[in-house]
């Protein structure tokens, strides 16, 4: 898009107002010729809502959703959102985006400190709803502001949206004798100046003419705010994408650590995960081992898929994938956490004082030596088992009572612990359950073996959690 500025005008909220702000918008663009323009798309459809009570509100709020998610697809930059009413859920909005809403209100707020620095007692002009809503008192805030309402506010309503309304397309008469009346309660009651909250005013406002006090342009001062490029972008909600289905129940597992894991004390604390369960991608142990097809583009496009749904990080519980990573990171913009090499940072960390360290793993990754090129990048050595032993765990993950299978207990689990008891009478003290299916079988954490020997089994899935949890908490790092 060679870095020029493409707005989206969410129009038709009032189709007038909209228009207005839109013609506005072009007017106070600082530009020698017509290719010194922003590139603008007025988007206007037929919006059922009507007023502004809550069953309204919904249809607008979906309304608006739905033309950034058109913009979102047509490269669009920034929004434009010329409705005081919908910047009553513009958080809303903005959690649901990566592409800033420029705030209207906020462009007010600048123009009053610029243009009427003295101006304490500010008269608004809103519609009742969001005269409710308190919008205004959020920005123009108590005690350096006092916003003042008219006593008839429903005079500026009925103006609005009533039979005879601004909105019905009349411009003159009774619309404008009300917003007249509605201005001078406000000038009674001591106000500095007029902050119109509906984009409509700006329609009649020759037909009001002067009064005691100024009345502010809203929709110039929005537009020059839009235009001269005032707004900065809103931080975007952090989102860590997982590749699921490598396995499904794997998958499960380190969600539930996620959400185990995040301190958080309310819903909206935890993190924001998007998941693409992809249980088709083919198995990574089968291909190898030289008996399967390739998962890498499969893999990839899994990732692409997350990547276009704005995840910032990308997560895969699967220590077998990671063979892959290598060959498919440099062809995505954002980083996988490589589960491997934080295991490994992570057993250096806790254990400063071991070197050899044993791995329980899928035969395919045990011969691809992810583990290994991870563990001596750390200083450490990869300690696998034996032949026979080696066989029992891929029976556990595999076989026809593994946990693959949905098996938890049983033959899956005696294999496990056989596998640990003879890794630990090797004189291991530090074994990694490095298929994310084996957590599942055996808890991290200390391990005693029945001779009464000890070891720790680290799991890389909290691992991986843990660090994905850290990426969110401090932003991209």
């Amino acid at each position: 898009m060679n870095g020029k500025r493409k707005l989206g005008v969410v129009g038709g909220l009032g189709p007038l107002g909209s228009a207005d702000v839109f013609f506005k918008l072009v007017k106070a663009t600082p530009a020698a010729s017509d290719s010194d323009h922003a590139d603008v798309i007025f988007e206007q459809r037929p919006f059922r809502g009507s007023g502004a009570g809550s069953a309204a509100t919904t249809e607008r709020k979906l309304y608006i959703f739905d033309m950034i998610r058109e913009f979102e697809r047509r490269d669009v930059t920034e929004v434009v959102l010329p409705c005081f009413l919908s910047h009553t859920f513009i958080d809303e909005l903005r959690a649901n985006t990566n592409l800033p809403i420029l705030d209207a209100v906020e462009a007010l707020r600048l123009h009053v400190r610029r243009k009427f620095p003295k101006a304490k007692r500010l008269g608004v002009l809103a519609s009742d709803y969001v005269q409710q809503k308190k919008l205004f008192e959020r920005y123009f805030t108590s005690p350096e502001f006092d916003i003042v309402y008219p006593e008839t506010a429903d005079l500026v309503t009925e103006a609005i949206y009533g039979p005879e309304g601004i909105k019905k397309g009349n411009l003159r008469g009774k619309p404008v004798e009300l917003i007249r009346a509605a201005c001078a309660d406000l000038v009674a009651q001591g106000v500095d100046i007029i902050l119109p909250a509906l984009t409509e005013i700006a329609l009649v406002a020759d037909e009001i003419g002067q009064q005691a006090v100024p009345i502010i342009d809203s929709n110039m001062a929005y537009a020059q705010y839009v235009a001269t490029g005032q707004a900065q972008a809103s931080s975007s909600v952090f989102k860590l994408g997982v590749v699921g289905g490598v396995g499904p129940a794997a998958t499960v597992d380190f969600l539930n650590k996620i959400v185990r894991n995040t301190p958080a004390s309310r819903d909206q604390e935890h993190i924001k995960i998007l998941v693409e369960q992809n249980p088709q991608i083919p198995d990574r142990t089968e291909n190898l081992l030289g008996e399967g097809a390739d998962p890498t583009v499969s893999l990839y496009a899994t990732c692409k898929k997350l990547e276009d749904g704005d995840a910032d990080i990308i997560a895969i519980p699967c220590n077998t994938a990671h063979a892959f990573v290598e060959r498919i990171q440099p062809y995505l913009g954002i980083p996988i956490v490589n589960m491997l090499t934080e295991t490994a940072r992570f057993i250096r960390d806790a254990f400063p004082d071991l070197r050899n360290i044993g791995v329980l793993a899928t035969s395919g990754t045990i011969e691809s030596g992810v583990y290994q090129k991870a563990l001596e990048l750390q200083g450490l050595r990869q300690i696998a088992p034996e032949a026979a032993i080696q066989a029992r765990v891929m029976r556990a993950i595999y076989g026809t009572h593994g946990v693959k299978a949905g098996y938890t207990s049983g033959q899956c689990q005696e294999d496990i612990t056989a596998a640990i008891d003879a890794l630990v009478l090797q004189g291991v003290k530090v074994i990694v359950l490095g298929c994310t299916e084996l957590p599942i079988l055996l808890p991290s954490g200390e391990y005693t073996s029945e001779n009464g020997q000890r070891a720790y089994l680290v799991d890389p899935t909290e691992v991986l959690a843990k660090r994905c949890i850290e990426w969110a908490s401090r932003g991209l790092q």
